[in-house]
């Protein structure tokens, strides 16, 4: 299981041990960097606008990564990760097309990325947007 290791008392955000070596250290990841790994991928999946709750790909680059991983909601249990998210598609784009592969993406960087297992990706449309 990924323990929990810690709540951080600043901005009570989860953080989770992801490696534990007893003699080099501890290695651990806040819910919120994971949030933002899953949205900065997803968001590089052509057809896909942005994320709703937060800014697009490009605006983020410039305004930090933090207001990325708004509207992404995480799940840690059993060294898995469960993710949802709510996208704006852009407009001519396959719908299932896209979601598949805004769900491998966002799978194989946060399984590259954590070295966590990931449970499911859940992808919701909730809008489309005019190019």
């Amino acid at each position: 299981m990924a323990q929990k290791a810690s709540k951080n008392e600043k901005n009570s955000k989860n953080s989770y041990t992801i490696y534990d070596d007893h003699t080099t250290g501890t290695v651990e990841i806040a819910d919120e960097v994971i949030s933002t790994i899953a949205a900065l991928a997803a968001t590089e999946v052509e057809g896909v606008a942005s994320i709703i709750g937060n800014i697009t790909h490009e605006k983020a680059a410039r305004a930090g990564s933090r207001a990325l991983s708004r509207g992404i909601k995480i799940r840690v249990e059993d060294k898995e990760i469960t993710v949802s998210m709510v996208i704006l598609m852009q407009y001519a784009y396959s719908i299932p097309e896209t979601t598949r592969k805004v769900q491998e993406k966002v799978k194989n960087t946060l399984e590259t990325m954590t070295g966590l297992g990931v449970r499911e990706v859940n992808v919701s449309v909730a809008d489309v947007a005019a190019q």
